[in-house]
Protein backbone atom coordinates (compact mmCIF):
# COMPACT_ATOMS: atom_id res chain seq x y z
CA UNK A 1 0.00 0.00 0.00
CA UNK A 2 1.66 3.25 -1.14
CA UNK A 3 1.66 6.48 0.80
CA UNK A 4 -0.26 9.26 -0.98
CA UNK A 5 1.70 12.43 -0.12
CA UNK A 6 -0.62 14.74 -2.06
CA UNK A 7 -3.61 13.70 0.04
CA UNK A 8 -1.68 14.18 3.27
CA UNK A 9 -0.40 17.54 2.13
CA UNK A 10 -3.90 18.66 1.18
CA UNK A 11 -5.15 17.71 4.66
CA UNK A 12 -2.22 19.49 6.19
CA UNK A 13 -2.92 22.70 4.26
CA UNK A 14 -6.58 22.56 5.26
CA UNK A 15 -5.77 22.29 8.96
CA UNK A 16 -2.99 24.83 8.67
CA UNK A 17 -5.40 27.27 7.10
CA UNK A 18 -7.89 26.77 9.94
CA UNK A 19 -5.15 27.06 12.54
CA UNK A 20 -3.63 30.27 11.22
CA UNK A 21 -6.91 31.91 10.17
CA UNK A 22 -7.46 33.06 13.73
CA UNK A 23 -3.96 34.42 14.20
CA UNK A 24 -3.25 38.14 13.92
CA UNK A 25 -1.64 39.33 10.73
CA UNK A 26 1.08 40.84 12.94
CA UNK A 27 3.34 43.64 11.92
CA UNK A 28 2.24 46.04 9.21
CA UNK A 29 3.90 45.03 5.97
CA UNK A 30 6.47 47.11 4.21
CA UNK A 31 4.24 47.12 1.15
CA UNK A 32 1.57 48.96 3.16
CA UNK A 33 3.99 51.74 4.09
CA UNK A 34 2.73 54.89 5.84
CA UNK A 35 1.45 57.74 3.73
CA UNK A 36 3.79 60.19 5.42
CA UNK A 37 6.78 59.79 7.69
CA UNK A 38 7.37 62.54 10.28
CA UNK A 39 10.71 64.27 10.07
CA UNK A 40 13.26 63.00 12.59
CA UNK A 41 13.66 66.47 14.10
CA UNK A 42 9.95 66.54 14.99
CA UNK A 43 10.34 63.78 17.60
CA UNK A 44 11.17 64.43 21.26
CA UNK A 45 14.84 63.88 22.08
CA UNK A 46 16.18 61.83 25.00
CA UNK A 47 19.46 63.40 26.11
CA UNK A 48 20.60 61.59 29.27
CA UNK A 49 19.72 58.76 31.67
CA UNK A 50 20.87 57.75 35.14
CA UNK A 51 20.13 55.22 37.86
CA UNK A 52 20.55 55.66 41.61
CA UNK A 53 19.64 53.87 44.81
CA UNK A 54 20.24 50.47 46.38
CA UNK A 55 18.88 46.92 46.43
CA UNK A 56 15.75 48.06 48.27
CA UNK A 57 14.79 51.20 46.34
CA UNK A 58 16.06 52.48 43.00
CA UNK A 59 15.21 55.52 40.88
CA UNK A 60 15.58 55.64 37.08
CA UNK A 61 15.57 59.03 35.36
CA UNK A 62 15.72 59.91 31.66
CA UNK A 63 15.95 63.51 30.41
CA UNK A 64 14.02 64.81 27.38
CA UNK A 65 13.75 68.08 25.54
CA UNK A 66 9.98 68.07 26.13
CA UNK A 67 7.44 66.22 28.23
CA UNK A 68 6.11 62.89 26.93
CA UNK A 69 3.48 60.30 27.88
CA UNK A 70 4.39 56.85 29.19
CA UNK A 71 2.95 53.44 29.99
CA UNK A 72 4.75 51.04 32.31
CA UNK A 73 4.36 47.30 32.86
CA UNK A 74 6.44 44.44 34.19
CA UNK A 75 7.42 41.02 32.85
CA UNK A 76 8.87 37.96 34.54
CA UNK A 77 11.47 35.33 33.68
CA UNK A 78 13.66 37.31 33.35
CA UNK A 79 12.43 40.17 35.49
CA UNK A 80 11.95 43.35 33.46
CA UNK A 81 10.30 46.74 33.70
CA UNK A 82 9.07 47.96 30.31
CA UNK A 83 8.32 51.62 29.54
CA UNK A 84 6.44 52.40 26.33
CA UNK A 85 6.67 56.00 25.13
CA UNK A 86 5.94 57.86 21.89
CA UNK A 87 8.61 57.69 19.22
CA UNK A 88 11.65 59.65 20.33
CA UNK A 89 15.19 60.23 19.10
CA UNK A 90 17.70 58.79 21.55
CA UNK A 91 20.81 60.97 21.83
CA UNK A 92 22.21 59.42 25.00
CA UNK A 93 25.91 59.24 25.87
CA UNK A 94 27.89 56.28 24.49
CA UNK A 95 27.49 53.05 26.48
CA UNK A 96 24.38 54.37 28.24
CA UNK A 97 22.51 51.49 29.84
CA UNK A 98 25.27 48.91 29.66
CA UNK A 99 25.55 48.93 33.45
CA UNK A 100 23.08 49.84 36.17
CA UNK A 101 22.80 50.44 39.89
CA UNK A 102 20.74 49.10 42.75
CA UNK A 103 17.83 47.02 41.45
CA UNK A 104 18.58 47.86 37.81
CA UNK A 105 21.26 45.66 36.22
CA UNK A 106 21.18 47.40 32.83
CA UNK A 107 18.74 49.08 30.48
CA UNK A 108 18.24 49.41 26.72
CA UNK A 109 16.12 51.56 24.47
CA UNK A 110 15.06 52.01 20.88
CA UNK A 111 12.28 52.16 18.32
CA UNK A 112 9.83 49.29 18.72
CA UNK A 113 7.28 50.24 16.07
CA UNK A 114 6.48 53.21 13.87
CA UNK A 115 5.38 55.94 16.29
CA UNK A 116 6.52 54.14 19.43
CA UNK A 117 9.74 53.71 21.37
CA UNK A 118 10.52 51.49 24.33
CA UNK A 119 12.84 51.40 27.34
CA UNK A 120 13.48 48.01 28.95
CA UNK A 121 15.08 47.81 32.41
CA UNK A 122 16.62 44.48 33.40
CA UNK A 123 16.13 44.16 37.14
CA UNK A 124 17.94 41.85 39.53
CA UNK A 125 14.86 40.69 41.45
CA UNK A 126 11.07 41.18 41.56
CA UNK A 127 10.21 44.88 41.84
CA UNK A 128 7.18 47.06 42.41
CA UNK A 129 6.77 50.26 40.41
CA UNK A 130 6.01 52.73 43.19
CA UNK A 131 5.93 55.78 40.94
CA UNK A 132 6.04 56.38 37.19
CA UNK A 133 5.64 59.94 35.97
CA UNK A 134 6.99 62.67 33.71
CA UNK A 135 7.57 66.35 34.51
CA UNK A 136 7.88 69.46 32.37
CA UNK A 137 11.11 71.33 31.96
CA UNK A 138 11.48 73.98 34.67
CA UNK A 139 14.11 76.28 36.17
CA UNK A 140 16.73 75.26 33.64
CA UNK A 141 16.17 71.53 34.21
CA UNK A 142 15.03 69.34 31.29
CA UNK A 143 11.76 67.47 31.10
CA UNK A 144 12.12 64.12 32.84
CA UNK A 145 10.74 60.59 32.97
CA UNK A 146 11.01 59.14 36.47
CA UNK A 147 10.53 55.58 37.72
CA UNK A 148 10.74 54.65 41.40
CA UNK A 149 11.23 50.92 41.94
CA UNK A 150 11.01 49.00 45.21
CA UNK A 151 12.01 45.42 45.92
CA UNK A 152 9.15 42.96 46.42
CA UNK A 153 8.64 39.20 46.33
CA UNK A 154 7.82 37.01 43.34
CA UNK A 155 4.25 36.34 44.43
CA UNK A 156 3.37 40.04 44.56
CA UNK A 157 5.24 40.65 41.32
CA UNK A 158 3.26 37.98 39.44
CA UNK A 159 -0.01 39.09 41.03
CA UNK A 160 0.52 42.61 39.71
CA UNK A 161 1.11 41.26 36.21
CA UNK A 162 -2.09 39.20 36.39
CA UNK A 163 -4.10 42.23 37.58
CA UNK A 164 -2.82 44.56 34.89
CA UNK A 165 -5.39 44.49 32.08
CA UNK A 166 -3.43 46.96 30.00
CA UNK A 167 -0.34 44.94 29.21
CA UNK A 168 1.25 46.35 26.12
CA UNK A 169 2.81 43.94 23.65
CA UNK A 170 5.39 44.96 21.06
CA UNK A 171 3.12 43.53 18.34
CA UNK A 172 0.06 45.58 19.34
CA UNK A 173 0.09 47.69 16.18
CA UNK A 174 -3.12 47.29 14.11
CA UNK A 175 -3.31 43.82 12.59
CA UNK A 176 -3.49 44.01 8.81
CA UNK A 177 -3.41 41.07 6.48
CA UNK A 178 -1.54 41.64 3.24
CA UNK A 179 -3.52 42.35 0.12
CA UNK A 180 -1.95 39.98 -2.38
CA UNK A 181 -2.05 40.84 -6.05
CA UNK A 182 -3.98 37.83 -7.30
CA UNK A 183 -3.16 38.69 -10.90
CA UNK A 184 0.57 38.59 -10.16
CA UNK A 185 1.57 34.94 -10.07
CA UNK A 186 5.30 35.58 -9.72
CA UNK A 187 6.89 33.85 -6.69
CA UNK A 188 7.13 36.05 -3.59
CA UNK A 189 10.48 36.21 -1.78
CA UNK A 190 10.41 37.58 1.78
CA UNK A 191 13.67 39.08 3.01
CA UNK A 192 14.02 39.36 6.78
CA UNK A 193 16.75 41.77 7.99
CA UNK A 194 17.39 40.57 11.55
CA UNK A 195 16.87 42.63 14.69
CA UNK A 196 15.93 46.33 14.49
CA UNK A 197 14.81 49.11 16.78
CA UNK A 198 15.47 48.36 20.43
CA UNK A 199 17.11 45.07 19.43
CA UNK A 200 20.47 46.07 17.94
CA UNK A 201 21.73 42.53 17.49
CA UNK A 202 25.43 41.95 17.94
CA UNK A 203 27.93 44.82 17.78
CA UNK A 204 31.39 45.03 16.30
CA UNK A 205 34.25 46.12 18.58
CA UNK A 206 34.30 49.37 16.56
CA UNK A 207 30.61 49.97 17.30
CA UNK A 208 28.80 48.97 14.09
CA UNK A 209 25.43 47.34 14.86
CA UNK A 210 24.24 44.15 13.20
CA UNK A 211 20.77 45.61 12.61
CA UNK A 212 22.21 48.33 10.36
CA UNK A 213 24.57 46.06 8.44
CA UNK A 214 21.89 43.51 7.57
CA UNK A 215 19.26 46.11 6.63
CA UNK A 216 21.62 47.68 4.10
CA UNK A 217 22.47 44.26 2.70
CA UNK A 218 18.81 43.20 2.46
CA UNK A 219 17.97 46.36 0.53
CA UNK A 220 20.73 45.62 -1.98
CA UNK A 221 19.54 42.02 -2.33
CA UNK A 222 15.94 43.18 -2.80
CA UNK A 223 16.97 45.51 -5.61
CA UNK A 224 18.81 42.72 -7.43
CA UNK A 225 15.94 40.23 -7.11
CA UNK A 226 13.39 42.77 -8.33
CA UNK A 227 15.60 43.82 -11.22
CA UNK A 228 15.12 40.44 -12.91
CA UNK A 229 11.37 41.02 -13.05
CA UNK A 230 10.74 37.35 -12.23
CA UNK A 231 9.86 37.74 -8.55
CA UNK A 232 8.03 39.90 -6.08
CA UNK A 233 9.95 40.90 -2.93
CA UNK A 234 8.67 41.85 0.52
CA UNK A 235 10.83 42.89 3.48
CA UNK A 236 9.81 42.30 7.10
CA UNK A 237 11.24 45.73 7.92
CA UNK A 238 12.51 48.60 5.81
CA UNK A 239 13.68 50.85 8.61
CA UNK A 240 15.05 50.71 12.15
CA UNK A 241 11.93 49.11 13.63
CA UNK A 242 11.64 46.11 15.95
CA UNK A 243 9.53 43.23 14.58
CA UNK A 244 8.77 40.29 16.93
CA UNK A 245 9.93 36.89 15.71
CA UNK A 246 6.42 35.47 15.39
CA UNK A 247 5.37 38.45 13.27
CA UNK A 248 8.24 37.84 10.86
CA UNK A 249 6.92 34.32 10.25
CA UNK A 250 3.33 35.58 9.94
CA UNK A 251 4.33 38.22 7.42
CA UNK A 252 5.75 35.48 5.20
CA UNK A 253 2.79 33.11 5.60
CA UNK A 254 0.06 35.71 5.27
CA UNK A 255 1.64 37.10 2.12
CA UNK A 256 1.90 33.64 0.55
CA UNK A 257 5.70 33.61 0.42
CA UNK A 258 7.45 31.04 -1.74
CA UNK A 259 10.80 31.61 0.02
CA UNK A 260 11.93 33.25 3.27
CA UNK A 261 15.51 34.47 3.78
CA UNK A 262 16.52 35.83 7.20
CA UNK A 263 19.76 37.85 7.14
CA UNK A 264 22.11 38.21 10.12
CA UNK A 265 25.73 38.65 11.18
CA UNK A 266 27.35 36.71 14.02
CA UNK A 267 29.88 37.48 16.73
CA UNK A 268 32.01 35.38 19.06
CA UNK A 269 33.47 36.35 22.43
CA UNK A 270 37.26 36.50 22.24
CA UNK A 271 37.58 33.52 24.60
CA UNK A 272 35.70 31.32 22.09
CA UNK A 273 38.15 31.90 19.25
CA UNK A 274 38.04 33.79 15.97
CA UNK A 275 35.59 32.13 13.59
CA UNK A 276 35.22 33.50 10.08
CA UNK A 277 33.01 33.25 7.02
CA UNK A 278 29.36 33.02 6.02
CA UNK A 279 27.03 30.23 7.19
CA UNK A 280 23.58 29.15 5.97
CA UNK A 281 21.21 27.65 8.57
CA UNK A 282 18.08 25.55 8.18
CA UNK A 283 15.59 24.55 10.87
CA UNK A 284 16.23 21.55 13.11
CA UNK A 285 15.43 20.85 16.73
CA UNK A 286 18.80 19.11 16.97
CA UNK A 287 21.57 21.64 16.44
CA UNK A 288 24.46 20.70 14.18
CA UNK A 289 26.98 21.63 16.87
CA UNK A 290 27.26 23.66 20.10
CA UNK A 291 28.01 26.84 18.16
CA UNK A 292 24.77 26.48 16.17
CA UNK A 293 22.81 25.84 19.37
CA UNK A 294 24.37 28.90 20.99
CA UNK A 295 23.50 31.11 18.03
CA UNK A 296 19.90 29.88 17.85
CA UNK A 297 19.43 30.51 21.56
CA UNK A 298 20.77 34.05 21.22
CA UNK A 299 18.63 34.85 18.18
CA UNK A 300 15.52 33.39 19.82
CA UNK A 301 15.94 35.83 22.73
CA UNK A 302 15.17 38.83 20.51
CA UNK A 303 11.61 39.11 21.83
CA UNK A 304 12.83 38.99 25.43
CA UNK A 305 15.33 41.74 24.68
CA UNK A 306 12.51 43.93 23.42
CA UNK A 307 10.26 43.17 26.38
CA UNK A 308 7.67 41.03 24.59
CA UNK A 309 5.40 38.90 26.78
CA UNK A 310 6.22 35.46 25.36
CA UNK A 311 3.54 33.69 27.39
CA UNK A 312 0.86 34.97 25.03
CA UNK A 313 2.22 33.09 22.02
CA UNK A 314 -0.36 30.54 20.78
CA UNK A 315 0.26 26.85 21.22
CA UNK A 316 1.00 24.82 18.11
CA UNK A 317 -2.22 22.81 18.20
CA UNK A 318 -1.87 21.58 14.63
CA UNK A 319 0.98 19.29 15.70
CA UNK A 320 1.07 16.16 13.58
CA UNK A 321 -0.17 17.56 10.27
CA UNK A 322 2.06 20.62 10.58
CA UNK A 323 4.95 18.22 11.03
CA UNK A 324 3.99 16.37 7.85
CA UNK A 325 3.82 19.62 5.92
CA UNK A 326 7.11 20.75 7.41
CA UNK A 327 8.96 17.67 6.14
CA UNK A 328 8.52 18.74 2.54
CA UNK A 329 9.26 22.35 3.40
CA UNK A 330 12.46 21.34 5.17
CA UNK A 331 13.58 19.41 2.10
CA UNK A 332 13.13 22.50 -0.08
CA UNK A 333 14.94 24.62 2.53
CA UNK A 334 17.95 22.30 2.45
CA UNK A 335 17.97 22.35 -1.35
CA UNK A 336 18.03 26.15 -1.32
CA UNK A 337 20.75 26.21 1.35
CA UNK A 338 23.02 24.13 -0.91
CA UNK A 339 22.35 26.43 -3.86
CA UNK A 340 23.17 29.46 -1.71
CA UNK A 341 26.47 28.00 -0.58
CA UNK A 342 27.32 27.01 -4.14
CA UNK A 343 26.89 30.58 -5.37
CA UNK A 344 28.24 32.40 -2.31
CA UNK A 345 31.55 30.54 -2.33
CA UNK A 346 32.38 32.39 -5.56
CA UNK A 347 31.81 35.77 -3.89
CA UNK A 348 32.87 35.51 -0.24
CA UNK A 349 34.66 33.40 2.31
CA UNK A 350 32.50 30.66 3.83
CA UNK A 351 32.67 29.14 7.29
CA UNK A 352 34.54 25.83 7.46
CA UNK A 353 31.12 24.18 7.97
CA UNK A 354 28.93 26.41 5.75
CA UNK A 355 25.61 24.60 6.15
CA UNK A 356 24.24 24.04 9.65
CA UNK A 357 20.90 23.62 11.37
CA UNK A 358 19.39 24.65 14.69
CA UNK A 359 16.06 25.58 16.28
CA UNK A 360 15.60 29.16 15.06
CA UNK A 361 12.07 30.40 15.78
CA UNK A 362 12.12 32.62 12.70
CA UNK A 363 12.41 29.55 10.43
CA UNK A 364 9.31 27.77 11.75
CA UNK A 365 6.79 28.54 8.99
CA UNK A 366 5.59 25.02 8.16
CA UNK A 367 4.79 25.81 4.52
CA UNK A 368 7.47 28.34 3.51
CA UNK A 369 11.00 27.11 2.67
CA UNK A 370 13.23 29.19 4.95
CA UNK A 371 16.91 29.76 5.66
CA UNK A 372 18.89 32.02 7.94
CA UNK A 373 22.10 33.45 6.48
CA UNK A 374 24.89 34.63 8.76
CA UNK A 375 26.89 36.86 6.42
CA UNK A 376 30.00 36.72 8.59
CA UNK A 377 31.41 37.52 12.02
CA UNK A 378 31.62 41.15 13.12
CA UNK A 379 34.10 39.94 15.74
CA UNK A 380 36.55 38.98 12.97
CA UNK A 381 38.52 41.89 11.49
CA UNK A 382 38.57 40.52 7.95
CA UNK A 383 34.86 39.62 7.97
CA UNK A 384 33.96 43.03 9.39
CA UNK A 385 35.99 44.74 6.69
CA UNK A 386 33.97 42.80 4.11
CA UNK A 387 30.63 43.44 5.80
CA UNK A 388 31.29 47.19 5.68
CA UNK A 389 32.53 47.15 2.07
CA UNK A 390 30.11 48.30 -0.63
CA UNK A 391 31.83 46.16 -3.26
CA UNK A 392 31.61 43.04 -1.04
CA UNK A 393 27.94 43.69 -0.28
CA UNK A 394 27.14 44.13 -3.96
CA UNK A 395 29.11 41.04 -4.99
CA UNK A 396 27.56 38.84 -2.28
CA UNK A 397 24.03 40.16 -2.96
CA UNK A 398 24.53 39.28 -6.64
CA UNK A 399 25.55 35.74 -5.68
CA UNK A 400 22.51 35.28 -3.41
CA UNK A 401 20.18 36.63 -6.11
CA UNK A 402 21.63 34.09 -8.56
CA UNK A 403 21.06 31.30 -6.02
CA UNK A 404 17.42 32.37 -5.63
CA UNK A 405 16.98 32.34 -9.39
CA UNK A 406 18.58 28.89 -9.65
CA UNK A 407 16.39 27.56 -6.80
CA UNK A 408 13.15 28.63 -8.43
CA UNK A 409 14.23 27.34 -11.85
CA UNK A 410 14.89 23.90 -10.34
CA UNK A 411 11.94 23.99 -7.94
CA UNK A 412 9.38 24.90 -10.56
CA UNK A 413 10.76 22.37 -13.01
CA UNK A 414 10.76 19.68 -10.30
CA UNK A 415 7.22 20.50 -9.28
CA UNK A 416 5.94 20.24 -12.84
CA UNK A 417 7.76 16.96 -13.31
CA UNK A 418 6.33 15.39 -10.16
CA UNK A 419 2.85 16.57 -11.07
CA UNK A 420 3.04 14.86 -14.44
CA UNK A 421 3.87 11.44 -13.01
Amino acid sequence: MGWKPMAVRAAAWTLLGMFYAGMAAGAALAADGPAAVPAADSFPVATDARVGGDDAQTRFVMDFDRRIDLHVFTLADPYRVVVDIPQVRFALPPNAGQSGHGLVKAFRYGLVMAGGSRIVLDVSKPVRVDKAFTVDAADGAPARLVLDLAATDREDFLRKIAQDEKLVRAESRPARAPSPNIADSRPLVVLDPGHGGIDTGTKAPSGEAEKDIVLDFAERLRDRIEKSGKYRVLMTRTDDTFVPLADRVRIARNAGAALFVSIHADSLPRKEGDAQGATVYTLSETATDPAAARLAEEENRADVIAGVDLKTEPDDVAGILIDLAQRETKSFSVQFAHKLVGQMKEATRLHKQPIKSAGFRVLRAPDVPSVLVELGYVSNKQDLRSLLSNSWRDRTADAMAQAIDSYFATHVAGTRSSGAN
